[in-house]
Formats: C-alpha cells, structure tokens, sequence
C-alpha cells in the first residue's frame, strides 16, 4: 500500500477551488436566459458522459479492496442517471420550441358527390 501522508494545505487549496467553482457555477448558471437553457443543458450532458467514462474506469479496475470498486459502480449509476435524465429534459424542452405546420384543409372541388 501507498504512503498517503495527510498534508493540511493541500486540504484547504483543494476546498478552496471546491468553494470558489460551487460559488462560480451558481453564479453563472443563475444569469443564463432561458433560450440558452437548451444548449448549455446539452454541453453538461456531454460533461457528464465524461464522468461516466472515468467511472467506468474506476470500477473497471483491479483493486485490492472492494470499497474502490463499489464506489466506481456508484458512479457509473449516479452518472448514467444524470446523462440520460438530462437528455430527456433537453428533448421535452426542444419539443416545446417546436412549430406545428398548420395542415390546409382540402380543396372541395375535386371531391366526389
């Protein structure tokens, strides 16, 4: 087994990114219009196939214990879910964007009596 060696700075710089991405997202995501909702929900959902890959690695893995595994199997689930509610909310909002083509009604003159 590995070394780890608890390091304090490393904790506080990496809560420190965590913090400052959470505020940063939010912030960003508060200010889209609802016009682009659609086309930023699609690039999440490409982000979040990303997720499923490296998840998939993780379980994937050879490991000596089998918390690692159950982890990764986790992921994979919980980003699955995510990638495929989110394409089916970007298909129920492109629907709602959708045109009807209005049918003309059909000539009278060429009907049979």
């Amino acid at each position: 087994m590995e070394n780890l060696v608890f390091d304090p700075r490393l904790l506080m710089a990496s809560l420190y990114v965590f913090a400052l991405a959470a505020f940063l997202g939010y912030q960003i995501i508060s200010r889209v219009p609802p016009l682009l909702h659609t086309p930023l929900m699609s690039a999440t959902n490409a982000l979040s196939a990303i997720s499923v890959v490296g998840a998939l690695v993780v379980a994937g893995r050879h490991n000596i214990n089998s918390l690692s595994t159950w982890l990764g199997f986790i992921a994979v689930i919980s980003a699955s879910i995510n990638v495929i509610g989110g394409f089916l909310i970007t298909d129920r909002m492109l629907k709602m964007f959708k045109r009807d083509i209005p049918v003309k009604p059909a000539d009278k003159k060429g009907s049979a009596k």
